[in-house]
């Protein structure tokens, strides 16, 4: 009789139990190896030993007489009739392989609750179904020796260990490893599964030189150029030291080009074999990734392969959606706090599976101000260190309104309080802020706008123009304004109601208007997400009142080389409008600004740590951030995935293209396709709008779309006017 592992479905073969087996173990133990290659003891192989027993075993219960009755048949049932999960958690707990045992309980559910689970005692990590779990008992020696004659053993078992210091990050990187080898050789059975990519090396060396290059031919002579290159040299020779540093530069001092520098030098230094830039919003990495694609690639390499880009989070566990999911291959990775900080927090295969990617990396948290809620923050710095401690990981900070968050009484544990270098040595901190106080004004409106107030305002104003609003639909609603009241010419309009591949578009049109001196008679319509990152430069600034960070950050997108003497930026407050929507996030820290404004204190980076000192206290934040790092200290996956929430809503993913749905409906496609052709939307919004399903958190936009207003094309009233 032939075992099979899984049955022949949708063109693709039937697979042998054996051979699903030992390719699972034989990758997910490769995972394992590399990652421990940056523990600190590399003698020490725990991390492999714990994924090889669950590779092993993991589909243990598959051997069962029953679920091959099913698997034989051609498009069998979508579930075995016997779980199959249990055989291998029972075996390994025999054994007393608990970390293991655990891994091939979460293999397809996900790590659960241990409260929980100790608990439910002599069931912990077993079906719930006590007939399930006698059935398995029962027949465990005989699947034993059946698993044994099919696939013999690679080594000796090693000895039992404790779990490690942090056996939370423990769990997950196990679970990563033994996941994707798991899903990897699963949709490899799959004929039209995409072939994966031939991914090149980081060759840190040779990309730093290249970006040298790169630098070099930017220098324009002028003060802020000189100010750039200081910058750029500082961080390139900077020595790494510890697990952390940050680099508190004012915004449009070079820091994109600086921090990869010192990535790249780090990298060099400590032989590490990835790097990951993570940026607060999606807007910016299609800017970012032009850039380090032009930069770092080499001779004879493909771009996309160097610098992955990644914009939302697209993780299906329905196994004919997985070929989409976006792994961490590249040596390269662009993606946003979101995507980087859900994942780990997650508590599901389908997302950890990436996770073991990330040991031996140099890691740049961009706008690090901006990346995360407060209360979300000691924890997933708790994360961090871990990863520097015990994985080689290297985290620099940066932001033109740096939080010294670890300098904050009483946000950080004792625990998590680990030293944070300062690339940057006073005398050029001193040079960069000084220019940057000389160059723009701050300026108040207290009298709260109307929209037809604001739109004739703002056009009055010295241009080109930059507006922001505080939701994408106040910014679609505004910009629809301007284009009805002035023309589409006279507006620009940048939010995530567009998909990665308009927004690229819209970007590369913004840029070559900026750059042409006769084009100022226009204004760009914008979310947050054009505050960090961008590189732009705008007449005149108006603002949405929000928080002091934010307001620092949009300055970095207004008169950023100094060009005009009288260089302003306003903040003002908007009266109530139906078709206008705000943030409720922002209530506390505007009111902070709105006090600095009315009080007369000068605007400058200094405030930031005082600013969100306020915050804090206003918000209450160290009683739920104590009660996050108290579930992940008990092991609570659960519990923290729900928790740990970067964006406040649970989001679906559309796709806006109908040709690219009908290839998904058809099983063929990629992930890659999917990231430029899709948008990201509030869940509840799949109801209100009646959405096709397409997969597992994956719909068809079935209204309206246009590459000026994106979605909310489908959203606004046609007639509405102000």
């Amino acid at each position: 009789m032939a075992y099979l592992a899984h049955s022949a479905r949708n063109g693709a073969a039937a697979q042998p139990y054996a051979e699903h087996a030992e390719n699972v173990r034989e990758k997910a133990c490769r995972a394992a190896a590399e990652a421990e290659r940056f523990s600190p003891d590399q003698n020490e192989t725990f991390l492999e030993d714990v994924v090889e027993a669950a590779a092993e075993y993991h589909d243990l219960g598959k051997l069962d007489e029953k679920n091959q009755a099913d698997l034989h048949r051609a498009n069998g049932p979508p579930h075995l009739t016997v779980n199959h999960v249990d055989a291998g958690t029972a075996c390994l707990l025999a054994q007393g392989e608990f970390p293991a045992a655990a891994v091939v309980y979460a293999h397809h559910r996900g790590l659960p609750d241990f409260i929980q689970e100790r608990l439910r005692e002599t069931a912990r990590f077993r079906d719930t179904d006590e007939s399930i779990r006698k059935r398995t008992d029962a027949e465990l020696d005989g699947l034993l020796r059946l698993h044994r004659r099919l696939v013999p053993p690679e080594k000796q078992a090693a000895a039992k260990k404790p779990l490690p210091a942090d056996p939370a990050v423990f769990l997950r990187l196990a679970l990563s490893c033994v996941a994707d080898a798991d899903y990897g050789d699963t949709a490899s059975t799959n004929p039209d599964a995409p072939a994966e990519p031939v991914w090149p090396d980081l060759q840190p060396h040779k990309r730093l030189q290249a970006l040298d290059r790169y630098v070099a031919g930017l220098s324009d002579g002028s003060d802020r150029g000189r100010l750039r290159g200081e910058l750029y040299e500082t961080c390139r020779n900077a020595a790494p030291e510890g697990g952390f540093s940050f680099c508190s530069a004012p915004v449009g001092s070079g820091k994109t080009t600086a921090a990869m520098a010192y990535l790249l030098h780090t990298a060099a230094k400590r032989h590490l074999r990835r790097i990951f830039v993570i940026l607060p919003y999606t807007n910016i990495i299609s800017q970012s990734v032009q850039i380090y694609r032009e930069a770092l690639t080499l001779p004879g390499e493909d771009p996309t392969r160097v610098v992955a880009e990644l914009h939302h989070r697209a993780d299906f566990a329905e196994e004919s959606l997985r070929k989409y999911t976006a792994l961490w291959r590249a040596p390269i990775i662009v993606t946003t706090a979101v995507a980087f900080f859900e994942t780990l927090a997650s508590n599901q295969p389908a997302t950890l599976r990436r996770l073991h990617e990330l040991p031996g990396s140099a890691i740049l948290i961009d706008e690090a101000h901006a990346a995360l809620p407060l209360q979300l923050f000691p924890l997933a710095w708790h994360w961090m260190a871990a990863f520097a401690r015990d994985w080689g990981c290297h985290w620099l900070l940066a932001s033109g309104s740096l939080v010294r968050f670890w300098e904050i009484p009483n946000f950080l544990t004792k625990n998590e309080a680990v030293p944070v270098r300062d690339l940057l040595p006073a005398a050029v901190s001193r040079d960069l802020l000084g220019y940057e106080k000389r160059r723009i004004a701050f300026r108040w409106e207290p009298a709260a706008k109307s929209r037809r107030e604001l739109v004739e305002w703002v056009a009055s104003a010295p241009g080109p123009r930059l507006l922001i609003l505080y939701t994408v639909q106040s910014a679609a609603v505004l910009a629809n304004d301007f284009r009805k009241r002035y023309g589409r010419n006279a507006v620009e309009h940048l939010s995530t109601a567009l998909t990665p591949a308009d927004r690229e578009k819209t970007l590369l049109r913004i840029q070559k208007r900026l750059r042409d001196p006769t084009d100022t008679n226009w204004v760009l319509v914008a979310t947050s997400c054009v505050e960090a990152g961008m590189n732009f430069s705008f007449r005149t600034g108006f603002r949405e009142c929000a928080s002091l960070l934010s307001l620092l950050q949009t300055a970095g997108r207004t008169d950023r080389d100094g060009l005009w003497p009288d260089a302003e930026i306003w903040t003002f407050m908007l009266q109530s409008d139906r078709m206008l929507t705000r943030n409720p996030e922002l209530a506390i820290p505007a009111g902070i600004l709105k006090r600095y404004f009315q009080k007369g204190t000068p605007i400058a980076p200094e405030l930031s740590t005082q600013a969100i000192r306020k915050e804090l206290q206003q918000k209450n934040v160290s009683e739920s951030s104590k009660k996050l790092k108290d579930k992940e200290d008990n092991l609570q996956f659960q519990e923290i995935a729900d928790d740990f929430v970067v964006i406040d809503r649970k989001t679906a993913t559309l796709v806006v293209d109908p040709k690219l749905a009908e290839s998904i409906r058809n099983g063929v496609g990629d992930w890659k396709v999917l990231q430029r052709h899709s948008v990201s939307v509030p869940y509840e919004k799949v109801n209100v709008y009646a959405l096709e399903t397409l997969g597992d958190g994956l719909f068809l936009w079935n209204r309206a779309y246009d590459s000026f207003l994106g979605y909310m094309a489908g959203v606004l009233p046609p007639e509405e006017t102000i």
